[in-house]
């Protein structure tokens, strides 16, 4: 008997993963044919609820718990009174709310001239016209007050995530147990749905700007500690020594030889802080947040596309002005200039800001249009770009196409597809996703496959999540489609890279609800607009990293196979690609990743998933379920995310890449 149960652990040992993959497969396909002739039990198919654990309830308990018994809201309330002078003091310089300091609002001409000096300072005149270009756009197109509304949330949002980062980042990196701790914590924060981050920001801080301002806050921070982190780690011993040598405490250490060597990493970080914060602060429309995203919400509630078409493209020039501005931050190195320079030679980029600033400040109170363009001034053609698209829209041939693209997508392809999924036993998809997660990863990744998703099904909601699913693959797989062969054909000449990976950079800094409103235009409020949605948000990195793949692959391989006398196609698909796979697989990685946000953006439009939940819960108090629901979409993402990123690195180390 016991030579039986020490030979039996043996055996499953020496099992291949592909032969239990197939294994798991089989099973899995028996169970779903079991549940097609009607065999299967009730209770295998879906948990019945006597079963399924209540997680919000007991979740609610606990942050009632927190949030009364231990004092967490009083706290909360009392840091609110400080963030809400913040806020005041910023919305009062960027839009004239009547609060201290009482000397707002700026006018547009003073803050357009000022973006076009720091645009030339880092980066020449092309970021000049782009810095001031985008506030000249803003005021004349009449949306000046919105975009300050956004803008003096930023202001207060990104720094306080640049400093909170920055501090966690020194932390993690100078003691190890603090690592450990956040890491985890981090994997998970950034795959949290957006909604997640919203309702205890409006609980614990109160909903408008404030409670919108702490949830783009705590939204910006993980990427803020990886790069600090990142950046502290990579300073080279050279660096570290010749600082110990020169006498240099631990504190001056800090200061004058570990973050300037980081420098470039932390910057970087600086960038991501300001692009999530610009897309958060977007998003806390949801909970009163007043801004562009607001009113944005408010245009595409009404059906009017024209003034969301221009919102829009006054979100995408601001975060594209802020994206170049901030990552030419990171390329410029510190003037240096000698002993005895005069002050305005060191500074005359300040001088000449402060006094374009004063004079145009002076000059708008002579002149009301250089502070304030009224209603009747402003070029909005809101009217016109919506009867415009309604004549597009009404075009035979765009009516056919969109119409055909509805009718086969939504009944031949979409439709079959989720009710294929949803028809699929509980236990039988965790097995197909362990199998995949097995067979492209590992032992240590099924497994964890197999707890986040039977912890899904434990939840009550897998009904919901596998639509989420549904939605993700489809979108992913539609991008694949299209993403893939642009990147290759793009690949074969460096000016065809530059420029679509030109047009990646500048998507990737798109607002998310900007991608709503083409999908919205073509398709109305039906199943395929949410896909197409997600579908050309996830095709961004998709195409980026095939470019970068194929262009990265080693030239002695290319050229060993052109001396093989390999045909273009051959060499593509038996030596190119191959190389290029896992780099590719960090797109198909950041896709997934990017449809898991859009798919809950896309709640919007009007979803049956995840989403569409998490949206609910914001007109409430259910804590415990907007966390659970949460914890559900970050479970999924992590899924993906663990099994697909350590393929890759497998492969890397197998191909001699790394």
């Amino acid at each position: 008997m016991s030579t039986e149960t020490t030979t039996l652990p043996t055996q499953l040992r020496a099992l291949s993963n592909s032969q239990i993959a197939l294994g798991l497969v089989g099973a899995a396909i028996v169970l779903t044919l079991l549940q097609y002739l009607g065999g299967l039990p009730e209770w295998l198919h879906r948990l019945p609820e006597a079963v399924i654990p209540n997680f919000a309830v007991w979740l609610d308990a606990i942050f009632n718990f927190v949030k009364d018994d231990l004092g967490l809201l009083a706290f909360t309330r009392f840091l609110t009174e400080g963030l809400e002078w913040l806020l005041d003091f910023s919305a009062n310089i960027f839009f004239g709310k009547r609060r201290f300091p009482n000397i707002g609002p700026m006018p547009w001409t003073a803050v357009a001239a000022v973006a076009t000096v720091i645009g030339y300072h880092l980066g020449g005149w092309r970021l000049a016209l782009l810095g001031g270009g985008t506030m000249i756009w803003t005021a004349l197109i009449g949306q000046w007050e919105i975009a300050m509304q956004t803008m003096s949330v930023l202001a207060i949002a990104a720094p306080l995530a640049f400093a909170i980062g920055l501090s966690l980042g020194i932390a993690a990196w100078k003691y190890s147990k603090v690592d450990r701790v956040i890491k985890p914590v981090l994997s998970v924060l950034q795959t949290l749905p957006f909604f997640t981050y919203l309702l205890p920001a409006v609980i614990f801080f109160k909903v408008g700007p404030t409670a919108g301002a702490v949830a783009t806050t705590i939204y910006a921070i993980p990427p803020m500690i990886l790069m600090t982190t990142l950046g502290l780690k990579k300073v080279s011993p050279e660096v570290i020594e010749a600082g110990k040598m020169s006498g240099c405490t631990k504190g001056q250490m800090l200061r004058h030889v570990y973050i300037p060597s980081a420098r470039t990493e932390i910057l970087v970080g600086v960038n991501q802080v300001i692009m999530l914060c610009l897309a958060m602060v977007v998003l806390t429309a949801f909970i009163g947040m007043p801004g562009l995203g607001a009113k944005l919400l408010a245009m595409m509630g009404s059906f009017k596309l024209g003034r969301s078409f221009e919102i829009g493209i006054t979100i995408v020039l601001l975060a594209v002005m802020l994206d170049r501005m901030s990552k030419a931050w990171v390329i410029k190195q510190p003037e240096h200039f000698e002993r005895g320079t005069p002050y305005w030679k060191r500074h005359s980029m300040l001088l000449l800001g402060v006094a374009l600033f004063v004079g145009f400040t002076l000059l708008s109170l002579i002149v009301p249009f250089l502070a304030e363009v009224g209603r009747g001034q402003d070029f909005s053609q809101g009217k016109e770009l919506d009867n415009l698209i309604k004549g597009f829209l009404n075009i035979e041939w765009v009516k056919a196409t969109t119409g055909f693209l509805r009718a086969f997508l939504n009944v031949q392809v979409l439709i079959p597809f989720r009710n294929f999924m949803l028809s699929i036993p509980t236990p039988a998809f965790i097995f197909l996703v362990a199998a995949f997660a097995l067979a492209l990863a590992g032992r240590r990744e099924a497994i964890f496959a197999l707890v986040f998703f039977s912890l899904v099904a434990l939840s009550g909601w897998w009904d919901r999540a596998i639509i989420t699913l549904y939605s993700v693959i489809s979108a992913v797989s539609l991008a694949a489609l299209i993403g893939l062969p642009i990147g290759i054909l793009a690949s074969r000449s460096s000016k065809w890279s530059e420029r679509v990976l030109l047009i990646c950079d500048t998507a990737q800094t798109f607002p998310s609800f900007v991608y709503l409103i083409p999908a919205i235009m073509l398709f109305g409020i039906t199943d395929i607009a949410v896909i197409f949605s997600i579908l050309i948000f996830a095709m961004v990195p998709l195409t980026r990293y095939t470019i970068e793949g194929l262009r990265t692959v080693p030239e002695e391989m290319t050229e060993a196979a052109d001396m093989s006398g390999a045909t273009r196609m051959q060499k593509l698909w038996s030596v190119q690609l191959p190389l290029a796979l896992p780099t590719m697989a960090v797109g198909f990685n950041q896709a997934i990743m990017f449809a898991f946000f859009m798919v809950i953006i896309a709640a919007f439009i009007g979803t049956q998933d995840l989403g569409q939940e998490l949206q609910r819960t914001l007109a409430g108090t259910d804590l415990g379920k907007n966390f659970v629901l949460g914890i559900c979409v970050s479970l999924m993402a992590l899924t993906f995310d663990l099994t697909i990123m350590k393929w890759a690195s497998d492969k890397k180390r197998a191909l001699g890449l790394e």
